[in-house]
């Protein structure tokens, strides 16, 4: 009887290592993951509407800014100048055609008194004359309204929400129209993007759960929800090369390597304390809930190349924050790129 005990005792041990092992399996193995992906962010090109010198700069490097915070200033000389000029003009405009309108109405009041005394041809050009004089206020009226506009854009203001990076200008830098001068990164557009190889798409549904981490941050998950997958990559092969002729990359017969295919996933509320930077090193598992009864469960990140990982990845940036997953590895490899 104890010995039988015993062989239970024993055979109850193996089997639920065994339902556990398979348990692992199916949470390593079929859960679509890859550590290829990376924190990313709409970047503003800042750039001045008007050409000039900077006189004032108003921000420093890497320091975080609102929307409609000053950035820096042009000189707005010139374009004083150039106002005061529009201002001018269009009075000169106005005063022109009140003088065309005295003229115009006086032939009108001679005609009404007798109407041989004014031919008809001297009428009408009065009357083309006078009309022109209205639409020169008019041109003159945008011109000023541009002037005025002009010397609105000689201060340059912060579009969105960010972090001023790469600033490299001072007091006297020469600002070109239409050349940017330095970058703001969108703190309300972080997003994760990594790659999933082509055949882990069947186990990818908008709608799954995922878990994203950062690198930096190992131990503080983010949960997530698939988005969208994407609809196309460029192909390698196939583009122009030498004499014209079609480059195309030589494979291994008895090795197919898989495409890697972009999936979007949104993120739910990020955690305390973690901070995102554009370039991160992120990673993303989309989990089967039907697989992973736990939704706590996950991989964590190690060095080893063939332990599972869920990489790290962290946005702090606002509950609208999303991220881009993309496949990773060869049909070979078990970990992906």
């Amino acid at each position: 009887m104890k010995k039988l005990i015993v062989i239970i005792i024993n055979l109850t041990i193996i089997a639920l290592a065994l339902m556990y092992a398979y348990q692992k399996y199916q949470v390593y193995f079929k859960n679509p993951w890859t550590r290829n992906g990376q924190v990313r962010a709409n970047i503003i090109k800042v750039a001045p509407r008007v050409s000039g010198p900077v006189v004032y700069v108003a921000v420093k490097d890497n320091q975080y800014v609102r929307k409609g915070d000053l950035l820096f200033k042009i000189d707005p000389i010139t374009y004083e100048v150039q106002l005061s000029q529009a201002e001018s003009s269009l009075q000169r405009s106005k005063i022109s055609a009140k003088g065309k309108k005295i003229e115009y109405d006086r032939l009108l009041d001679i005609q009404a008194k007798d109407r041989g005394a004014v031919s008809s041809k001297d009428l009408t050009r009065r009357k083309i004359s006078y009309e022109e004089s209205l639409i020169q206020i008019q041109i003159a009226e945008k011109k000023l309204q541009a002037a005025r506009l002009n010397l609105e854009f000689t201060q340059v203001f912060a579009a969105v929400d960010g972090y001023v990076s790469n600033l490299d200008i001072r007091e006297g830098t020469q600002a070109v129209a239409n050349q940017p001068l330095l970058a703001l990164v969108d703190v309300n557009s972080f997003w994760v993007f990594g790659y999933f190889r082509e055949n882990q798409l069947a186990n990818i549904h908008i709608g799954d759960s995922a878990k994203v981490t950062l690198m930096a941050y190992p131990d503080t998950p983010i949960d997530a929800v698939v988005d969208s997958l994407g609809w196309g990559i460029a192909p390698k092969d196939g583009s122009t090369g030498y004499n014209l002729l079609p480059n195309v990359n030589p494979v291994f017969q008895w090795i197919r390597l898989a495409q890697r295919i972009p999936v979007k996933v949104t993120l739910g509320v990020l955690p305390e304390g973690v901070d995102l930077r554009f370039g991160m090193t992120a990673s993303i598992m989309v989990i089967d809930e039907e697989l992973l009864p736990d939704t706590s469960e996950r991989p964590m990140e190690t060095d080893k190349p063939d332990d599972r990982d869920i990489g790290s990845s962290s946005l702090q940036a606002s509950s609208n924050v999303s991220v881009i997953a993309g496949t990773s590895g060869s049909n070979n490899n078990k970990e992906g790129d």
